[in-house]
């Protein structure tokens, strides 16, 4: 019992810690307000009333990116009537907890709501499971206003080119119209695009042909390239449109009507 007042100095000091140190690079150790951040804005989004003309800002790959992070909600934060943010994936560099909550740090500063997509490097390691309990599901969709939004994984490469990734009956189910829908068009949204070597070759064209057939979807917004494309790849009308990295200062502003939409890339 003598010894108990120079143990208790040491034992404060290690839970006084407990917060500075990284045990080990691939566990989670997530606090309540930064779990389940998908559903979250998703309740944010749908206690706006959606207007004729939705007004986007898409970003991504914001990695180790993270002073161009800072000035992009600050860029962000100069527009006005936004609906929300989508974060096009690779929130992360290396997969680790640390890396999703120091970009949540940042992007939390944002008037808008923002939602995320996963990206390949978000795959690495533990990461997969760090995504799904700070964000939630990898596939996922809503309904805003006029348009639903489609979000997927597309990370091929992750998964050994397996044939599965993308998951194609989900996407078709989820494209698939329903006479009592309020949605008259869809906007799909992933990380690599179909045309990229991340992407599973076999699945290229079935993926296009899945947002062709929907007769649903003409627009298609996708990250990972660190460059801007935009062009109908597939010669019909449906446009892919590539968004830069963070790194490059660049970002999509977007304006979707009913059937219709308009792309801006954005510099600051």
């Amino acid at each position: 019992m003598k010894r108990l007042p120079f143990l208790l100095p040491f034992l404060m000091l290690l839970v006084s810690c407990e917060e500075l140190f990284e045990y080990h690079p691939n566990q989670i150790r997530l606090k309540s307000d930064e779990k389940n951040l998908t559903a979250l804005n998703l309740q944010r989004i749908a206690r706006q009333p959606a207007g004729d003309t939705l007004r986007l800002l898409v970003m991504g790959d914001t990695q180790r990116f993270y002073d161009e992070t800072v000035d992009f909600v600050r860029a962000a934060n100069s527009f006005s009537d936004i609906d929300f943010v989508i974060h096009l994936g690779d929130i992360s560099d290396f997969g680790m907890s640390k890396e999703f909550q120091w970009v949540h740090d940042i992007m939390k500063d944002l008037r808008w709501p923002y939602l995320t997509v996963i990206g390949n490097h978000d795959l690495l390691g533990n990461a997969r499971k760090v995504y799904q309990q700070m964000f939630g599901a990898l596939n996922y969709t809503f309904v805003y206003g006029h348009t639903k939004f489609v979000f997927l994984d597309t990370n091929g490469r992750e998964y050994g080119f397996n044939g599965h990734i993308p998951d194609l009956d989900w996407l078709a189910e989820e494209l698939r119209p329903e006479a009592d829908e309020t949605w008259s068009q869809a906007i799909v949204v992933s990380h690599i695009p179909p045309f990229d070597s991340d992407f599973d070759a076999a699945l290229e064209m079935p993926f296009h042909e899945v947002l062709s057939n929907s007769g649903k979807v003409s627009l298609s917004l996708h990250g990972h390239r660190h460059g801007w494309s935009s062009e109908t790849t597939y010669d019909d009308d449906i446009l892919y449109h590539v968004t830069t990295t963070v790194k490059k200062r660049g970002f999509t502003y977007l304006k979707v009507w009913d059937r219709g939409y308009a792309v801006e890339q954005i510099s600051y």
